[in-house]
C-alpha cells in the first residue's frame, strides 16, 4: 500500500507532495514554512527519508534544505543543478528505495529548467504516480523562459521532447502531480483542467501532446508573458541554501512609527478586505487582501528589499500573511499593526476613503472627466478590453503614473482584488479614484463598448454598416478571406498605408488570423481616429463559428468573391461546403 498526500500553496499557486508507505515517506517540492509538512507526516505516522527537489525553483523559495536538516532525510537535488550545499545529486534512472516494495525512480524532463528531472512513485515494480514538477502539468507544461533568455527556444523543444517521453513510458493509469499550474506564473498557460489528471488524459488534451512541435513551440512562445519581478530572485536564493523561517510576531508599530515609515518612503501594507480598506485606511498605504494572492502580488510590486510594515485585522490575518510571505522571500517586516485605522492614524488625523462601483455604473458615468485604467496582464486584455481604457498592468502602474491623463479614474482588473491595488497606489499618489469591485464579464453586459468582438458579433456588423478589414499578408488573403472583406495588410498600415476607399469614413472591424495582428491594427487605426474594433481569434474563430470563407484574390478595395469553400451560419457548429473542402479544410489553410 503506499499513499500520496498534497500540500497546497495557494498563494503562489503550487503544490507539494508527501508519499509514503507504512513507515517512510518523501517529500516532492516541499514549501519553505516545512512544519506543515512535518505536521502532515506526523499524522500519517511516517518518517521523512527523503526530501527531492524536481529543479531549482525560480517562484518561490524551497523549504527542502531545511526540512531535510531537521529530519535527517537524504537531500536529492538534480544532479546538472549548481548549488552551494551538500545534496545527493540525481540523475536520470536513479532510483531511491522508500521502504519495501515502494521506490521512486528518476526520470530526465529538461524543458522548464535545463536539469529538470520527474520522479516515477512505483509501488511493487508498477508506476502509479508522476510527480512531474513544471514539465507536464495539467493541460499545459511549465514557461521555458525563466533561466536566460538565449536558452529560451532550445528549451521549449525540450519541453516538448520532455512531455512525449512521459506520456511514452508512463501507463495510462499514472496519475499526474505537478507541482506548478494552480495559479503560478511558472506555468506557460493557465489551461483548463481539474485538480487531478493521468498520463491518458493528458496524452488526448495537453498542448504539448496534441500538436506537431513547431506548433507547439511558436504557440508557446507566443503566448508567455510578464514574469514575476521577484523570480529573478527565487533561483539565486534557492541555489545558495535559505536560512530557516522565523515566523514569530513581527514587533508592533503604533501610530507614529506608522507614519514615520511612510514618511520615510517605506510600504506600509493594508491586508484587510478591499471593501473595508476602501471605506477607511491610512493615507499613503497599499492595499493587498491577505486573503488573495498576497505573495505573488506583493512581491512582484514591492522593490526588493524594501522594509515592509503591515497592517491586519487581526492577529490572525498577520499570521497568515507571514507565512505567505516567506514563501516569496519576504522573510520579516519590518513592523506590524493589527485592529483598525482608527489605531493606525494619529490624533487629528483622517482616515482616507475612495469609493466603488460596477461595470453599470461606469457605463452609467458617461466619457467626460472619466479615465478607464485596466491593470490587468497582457494576456487577459487580448481577450477582450474596454474600448478607449487605458492599459497599464498592474505591476508596472507606480512607474507609470505619469502617463494617466486628468480625471477620476475608475480602475478595473477582471475581479476586483487587483482593481483595488490599483487604486490604492492611485490614491497614495493623490488621484481620484474609483475601484470597479465587479466580473469583467459584466462589462459588455452593462453596455461598455468592447474593443474586442466575437466572430459572430463582427458578422452582424458587417451586415450593417461596418467594413471588415483583413489585415493580413497577400498569400494569407488569397489562401481565404471572409465574402466582402477589404484587405489592407498590416505591414502596409504601419508604415502609413492608406485606409481602402471603401472602409474611408466607415467604422472598421479588423481581422486577420489569429487575432493578434489584428489587435494591433485596431490600435493603430483608433490612434488616427477611426471607429475601430477587431475580432477575437481572428479567421480561425470565424471559421469555427461557421461563417462563409471564400477564396481569390480580389483588388485592395474588394470586389468578386471566387471560389466559396465554407459556408455556413452564425452559431453552427459545422460549416457547410459548396465546393471541396469543408470547414476543417479552410481553418487548417487559414491557420
Amino acid at each position: 500500500m503506499y499513499f500520496v498526500d498534497t500540500i497546497e500553496v495557494p498563494g503562489p499557486g503550487n503544490r507539494g507532495y508527501l508519499a509514503g508507505g507504512a513507515g517512510s515517506a518523501v517529500v516532492v517540492d516541499p514549501p519553505r514554512d516545512v512544519d506543515r509538512v512535518i505536521g502532515a507526516a506526523a499524522g500519517r505516522g511516517v518518517r521523512i527519508t527523503h526530501v527531492v527537489e524536481t529543479h531549482i525553483h525560480n517562484d518561490y523559495v524551497s523549504g527542502g534544505l531545511e526540512l531535510a536538516r531537521i529530519t535527517g532525510a537524504a537531500y536529492l537535488v538534480p544532479a546538472g543543478a549548481r548549488v552551494a550545499f551538500e545534496r545527493t545529486p540525481v540523475a536520470d534512472g536513479d532510483v531511491a528505495e522508500i521502504e519495501d516494495g515502494l521506490a521512486l525512480r528518476a526520470l530526465a524532463t529538461p524543458g522548464h529548467t535545463p536539469h529538470h528531472m520527474a520522479y516515477v512513485l512505483e509501488a511493487a515494480g508498477r508506476a502509479v504516480a508522476v510527480f512531474t514538477g513544471g514539465s507536464l502539468l495539467i493541460g499545459t507544461v511549465g514557461r521555458p523562459d525563466l533561466v536566460e533568455p538565449a536558452l529560451t527556444g532550445r528549451l521549449a523543444r525540450a519541453q516538448y521532447d520532455s512531455a512525449h517521453r512521459l506520456a511514452a513510458e508512463l501507463p495510462d493509469e499514472t496519475a499526474v502531480l505537478p507541482t506548478h499550474g494552480f495559479g503560478s506564473f511558472c506555468a506557460a498557460t493557465q489551461a483548463a483542467g481539474g485538480a487531478s489528471t493521468t498520463i491518458g488524459r493528458e496524452r488526448g488534451s495537453n498542448e504539448a501532446l496534441v500538436k506537431d512541435v513547431d506548433t507547439f513551440v511558436a504557440e508557446l512562445l507566443a503566448g508567455l508573458d510578464d514574469v514575476p519581478a521577484y523570480y529573478a530572485h527565487m533561483g539565486p536564493l534557492n541555489a545558495r541554501g535559505p536560512a530557516a523561517v522565523d515566523l514569530t510576531p513581527a514587533r508592533p508599530a503604533d501610530a507614529e512609527e506608522i507614519a514615520a515609515r511612510l514618511a520615510a518612503g517605506e510600504w506600509v501594507v493594508d491586508l484587510r478586505d478591499r471593501r473595508a480598506f476602501a471605506e477607511g485606511h491610512v493615507a499613503g498605504a497599499f492595499n493587498f487582501e491577505a486573503e488573495g494572492q498576497l505573495a505573488t502580488y506583493l512581491a512582484w510590486l514591492l522593490p526588493w528589499g524594501r522594509p515592509v510594515t503591515l497592517l491586519a485585522a487581526s492577529p490572525a490575518q498577520l499570521a497568515h500573511a507571514q507565512r505567505e510571505l516567506v514563501r516569496v522571500g519576504i522573510d520579516r517586516p519590518a513592523a506590524a499593526a493589527t485592529g483598525s485605522p482608527s489605531e493606525w492614524i494619529r490624533d487629528g488625523e483622517s482616515p482616507r476613503s475612495f469609493p466603488r462601483g460596477t461595470f453599470a455604473e461606469l457605463a452609467a458615468q458617461g466619457s467626460d472627466g472619466v479615465v478607464v485604467l485596466d491593470v490587468r496582464r497582457d494576456s487577459e486584455r487580448s481577450g477582450g478590453h474596454i474600448r478607449g481604457s487605458l492599459h497599464i498592468p498592474l505591476h508596472r502602474l507606480r512607474d507609470r503614473l505619469s502617463e494617466i491623463p486628468d480625471g477620476t479614474v475608475w480602475v478595473h482588473c477582471a475581479g476586483g482584488m487587483r482593481a483595488a491595488t490599483g487604486a490604492s497606489i492611485l490614491d497614495a499618489a493623490g488621484r481620484d479614484v474609483v475601484a470597479v469591485d465587479d466580473g469583467f464579464a459584466s462589462a459588455a453586459a452593462a453596455g461598455l463598448q468592447m474593443a474586442r468582438i466575437t466572430a459572430e458579433e463582427a458578422h452582424e456588423r458587417t451586415e450593417a454598416e461596418a467594413v471588415l478589414l483583413d489585415v493580413r499578408e497577400h498569400v494569407e488573403w488569397a489562401a481565404g478571406h471572409a465574402p466582402g472583406a477589404v484587405h489592407a495588410p498590416l505591414s502596409e498600415l504601419v508604415c502609413g498605408g492608406r485606409l481602402p476607399r471603401a472602409a474611408e469614413d466607415r467604422p472598421v472591424v479588423t481581422i486577420c488570423r489569429s487575432g493578434k495582428r489584428s489587435r494591433e491594427a485596431a490600435g493603430l487605426l483608433a490612434a488616427r481616429g477611426v471607429d475601430a474594433v477587431d475580432v477575437l481569434g481572428g479567421m480561425r474563430a470565424w471559421v469555427e463559428a461557421g461563417l462563409a470563407v471564400v477564396e481569390g484574390s480580389p483588388g485592395a478595395d474588394g470586389g468578386s468573391d471566387a471560389l466559396m469553400v465554407a459556408a455556413g451560419s452564425p452559431g453552427t457548429s459545422q460549416a457547410r461546403s459548396s465546393a471541396p473542402g469543408d470547414s476543417s479544410d479552410a481553418a487548417a489553410r487559414l491557420a
